[in-house]
């Protein structure tokens, strides 16, 4: 395992799920060297001192992120929208990897542009799917049961108490209303859907029937080159969780429902649920945890050359899902026939 000179600089470190992350970096790897960074250095500060790790104040809107001129590190992450993209072009400069997990699938023009203008510049990972890929790894490990996918359906609840910080508002705001369509796949043909066609229902982990809409993150876009599927959509549920309802602390879920032809060559479908009982920070914090230390070659293989990924790319699902519930995530077969 190689040594890590410079620390991962977290921008954003010191909001509700950037300081999850920090601290799970740490976790998996104690020795990692971690700067906690943001706008407020105080804040920054108190994060930090919690974690024994550096506090710097950063500014997305400059090129130099405000950051003094000597200073070194071995990745950036970026848990905010980087309107400027300085912090992309930052890490090029530097020739360290960049993760981000902001961006909607019709934001990601940007940071493809950055990259392709300077292509052997630095690791560039898009990690922007649901939750870091907590819906998109179970997908890719439950797929592997099929010989051939026809359609998935991936339904997830946000907790209404479980949003997080500005930041995590922001995204959401954005993402939902500034995008006009929403990405899916219908037919085995890319699609953009609106109005009713996006309004959906989720059927909770306790049966329980609530309003959902589709969603754009990435996971559409991974799933759709992973698997072939003809048919492919997205909804999110924003209401009470199946935990709340039963008077415990909020959760997070995920359910995800297959269908085409399993590996014993009969078709069939299968349904599975994702729960993690802490909602959707620490699910979150993990998956870009796993990028950071792939991109790194802390786990998995050597360290990534310059590329444009995306994390199901670079990290095997089952070393993923097996993560996930090392870490609290609760999996279970809802239904299946075939």
């Amino acid at each position: 395992m190689p040594s890590i000179p410079h620390p991962v600089l977290v921008i954003g470190g010191s909001g509700v799920v950037g300081s999850q992350a920090a601290a799970m970096l740490r976790r998996l790897h104690p020795d990692l060297p971690v700067a906690i960074a943001g706008r407020d250095l105080a804040r920054a500060q108190a994060v930090a001192g919690k974690l024994g790790v550096e506090a710097l104040a950063a500014d997305l809107s400059k090129p130099d992120l405000g950051l003094p001129g000597d200073a070194r590190f071995s990745a950036v992450i970026v848990f905010v929208k980087d309107d400027w993209s300085h912090a992309l072009a930052y890490a090029q400069r530097h020739g360290i990897p960049h993760l981000s997990v902001s961006s909607g699938a019709f934001e990601i023009g940007i940071e493809a542009a950055g990259f392709i203008h300077a292509p052997q510049a630095a690791p560039v990972v898009l990690a922007s799917q649901w939750l870091a890929g907590a819906a998109l790894f179970p997908t890719l490990d439950y797929a592997r049961a099929f010989r051939s996918v026809d359609r998935i359906h991936v339904g997830v609840l946000l907790d209404e108490q479980d949003m997080g910080g500005q930041a995590a508002w922001a995204d959401y705001e954005r993402i939902t209303a500034a995008g006009a369509a929403t990405l899916t796949v219908k037919d085995g043909r890319f699609a953009w859907i609106v109005g009713e066609d996006a309004e959906a229902r989720y059927r909770s982990v306790d049966g329980v029937e609530l309003p959902a809409q589709a969603y754009g993150p990435l996971d559409v876009l991974s799933l759709a080159t992973a698997t072939g599927a003809k048919t492919i959509r997205f909804d999110l549920a924003f209401d009470v969780s199946a935990s709340r309802r039963r008077g415990e602390p909020f959760s997070t879920e995920s359910v995800i429902a297959i269908e085409g032809v399993l590996q014993s060559g009969e078709p069939g479908s299968r349904r599975y649920e994702v729960v993690h009982p802490q909602g959707q920070a620490p699910l979150t914090a993990l998956g870009v945890a796993l990028a950071t230390e792939r991109a790194l070659g802390l786990s998995g293989g050597e360290a990534l050359g310059p590329g444009l990924y995306f994390p199901d790319g670079i990290i095997d699902p089952a070393y993923y899902v097996a993560r996930m519930k090392e870490f609290g995530a609760v999996f279970t077969e809802a239904g299946a026939h075939g």
